[in-house]
């Protein structure tokens, strides 16, 4: 089953707010056995939305739409598929029973304008909105099937989840699609690349595999198309193990994971605590681990030491160290690292310095220069990079490479110069 999505609002055009329901619903369709062959963005326009439903009828199995369902007048998106699937409108009891069920729980009287939520093309399927008063329409001609649902990101994926996908998959028999991520850190997209050139070049038809990186981190898509899908994973398994053999110094982990949730599991696992010393990166490290619901189990605190002050004062460094040797220097963050750890009662700190950037660097620490260290009860081991003049990724990388180093020491692999 091919299919494409359309997301429909002037605010996505204009950048006012970004398209995050496009690839939640590919990803689920895809996981379904749907290739999703286009994702289009149009405006709330009449017209416009015409045009997009004529270009994929004949082409796409199925066209989902998301937005302009709205009970107000830009909400245009009703009466547009109204047109294009030569409807009258007609209040829809079932609807409206759970439209006013769902203000009654709200506290709230059933509006007029409300209502008219209720009235809906009527030669669509309603899909039940759970969650909110626009429901969601299926629409089917010429072979093409036609679902429109709000733009509200939990609504919609209410929608998608109990109504789209089950319905989609008691019609498809055809091809199995089945995804393995390995997350790397620290190598880039190119070098990775090149490591793998001979494993890559070697992989069986029935699997691509895709170079999805950000700064700091590349994850490697195998994706298996086929009928068998015990076949498949077994297929998948084979080559996993090949490429874990070529690249697992660079691997963090073998599922679709982010660094700070796997740091999070793997310190809660081992009953281990976190802190943190920030200079350059400014709070981020800290800022991404307590992203992940539950850091608290495991992540204590942080001292932001952005002046050479507050390294003095609140963690300990030597004064005489800052002016021999710099802020930016292996002496500074192994004490940063180590007293921050000292100072929270921790298991282990982490601890960052450096240059972001666009200015201060020098012949001998250019922009990019960041130390990084990590202390533990017993050693601290600190390591020198450069990522590069521009001040948002070094940032970025800066965080990702300290879990990273943090990592490998909880596991025990070696952290090479």
């Amino acid at each position: 089953m091919n299919a494409a999505i359309v997301t429909i609002g002037d605010e996505i055009l204009i950048g006012q707010i970004i398209d995050t329901n496009s690839a939640w619903i590919a990803q689920q369709l895809n996981l379904t056995g749907v290739q999703i062959k286009e994702i289009r963005s149009i405006s709330d326009n009449h017209q416009a939305i015409l045009n997009t439903l004529r270009d994929f009828e004949s082409g796409m199995d199925l066209v989902v739409l998301t937005g302009g369902l709205g009970p107000t007048k830009d909400d245009i998106t009703k009466k547009s598929l109204a047109e294009y699937f030569e409807s009258r409108m007609v209040e829809n009891q079932e609807v409206l029973i759970h439209i006013g069920e769902l203000f009654k729980k709200r506290g709230f009287s059933l509006t007029e304008t409300n209502r008219q939520q209720a009235i809906l093309p009527h030669n669509c399927i309603p899909l039940k909105n759970n969650s909110g008063t626009a429901a969601g329409m299926w629409f089917e001609r010429s072979g093409t099937i036609f679902v429109s649902m709000p733009g509200v990101p939990f609504e919609m994926k209410g929608i998608v989840n109990d109504e789209l996908l089950p319905r989609l998959q008691s019609m498809i028999n055809g091809n199995v699609i089945i995804h393995k991520t390995i997350m790397t850190q620290g190598v880039p997209e190119s070098y990775l690349a090149a490591k793998i050139k001979d494993w890559e070049e070697a992989l069986p038809d029935d699997i691509k595999l895709a170079y999805l990186p950000r700064p700091g981190i590349v994850r490697l898509r195998m994706t298996a198309i086929g009928k068998n899908r015990d076949y498949l994973n077994v297929l998948l398994q084979q080559e996993e193990i090949k490429l874990l053999s070529i690249i697992s110094d660079d691997v963090f982990a073998t599922e679709d994971i982010s660094l700070e949730q796997f740091i999070g599991n793997l310190l809660k696992e081992k009953k281990l605590s976190l802190s943190t010393a920030e200079s350059c990166t400014g709070g981020n490290i800290a800022s991404s681990l307590t992203s992940v619901a539950g850091s608290s189990a495991y992540f204590i605190g942080s001292v932001v030491a952005y002046s050479n002050e507050i390294k003095i004062n609140e963690l300990g460094v030597s004064k005489d160290d800052i002016e021999n040797y710099g802020a930016v220097s292996e002496k500074v963050v192994t004490a940063m690292a180590q007293n921050v750890r000292i100072k929270m009662k921790t298991d282990f700190g982490i601890a960052t310095s450096g240059i972001a950037g666009p200015s201060g660097g020098t012949e001998e620490k250019p922009v990019g220069t960041t130390w990084i260290a990590v202390s533990s009860a017993e050693k601290c081991i600190a390591r020198r990079f450069n990522f590069g003049e521009h001040r948002g990724r070094t940032i970025d990388r800066a965080t990702l490479t300290s879990l990273n180093m943090l990592r490998k020491i909880i596991l025990g692999i070696e952290i090479k110069p």
